[in-house]
């Protein structure tokens, strides 16, 4: 008899193990994200057609658009070239009001407070050390030349 059939039940126990390793490791963890005290968790279901004029920058890389009046303080939707993204509009390291609303400036998104934040809009991420929450991200599910964008 050979080493594997010695051993088939370590194997079979390693390879369970290592399955339940990987899953539990490859699940990602988001309740900093979600558990964010200036927004709130607000429930929408938006769709998107690219074809149209107000949505048509959406079908070439590295261009984003405002969507208001859903979300925290609308939505901002991101070609990255990898994908489509969207985020909330809202600062999310400051409580809402009129200065946390996030600017596009190329794949930037910045508030015009007194303090100005910046967040790559490609990734979600501050731009500035310090800032402990990132952009508060939407899913998107495109198909064809619409975008669904929901929570």
């Amino acid at each position: 008899m050979n080493f594997y059939t010695n051993n088939k039940r370590l194997y079979i126990k390693l390879v369970l193990i290592l399955g339940l390793v990987w899953s539990f490791s490859s699940c990602e963890d988001d309740d900093l994200r979600r558990d964010n005290p200036n927004l709130l968790n607000l429930r929408f279901d938006v769709t998107l057609n690219k074809s149209l004029p107000a949505y048509n920058q959406l079908n070439f890389p590295g261009n984003a658009i405002y969507y208001p009046g859903v979300a925290n303080k609308g939505l901002l939707v991101i070609n990255t070239g990898a994908g489509i993204l969207a985020f909330d509009a809202a600062d999310p390291n400051i409580v809402p009001r009129d200065c946390s609303l996030l600017q596009i400036n190329g794949l930037v998104g910045t508030s015009s407070c007194e303090i100005p934040n910046s967040y790559s809009l490609v990734d979600g991420l501050p731009m500035e050390d310090g800032l402990q929450y990132p952009l508060y991200n939407y899913r998107v599910q495109e198909t064809g030349n619409i975008i669904r964008i929901f929570n």
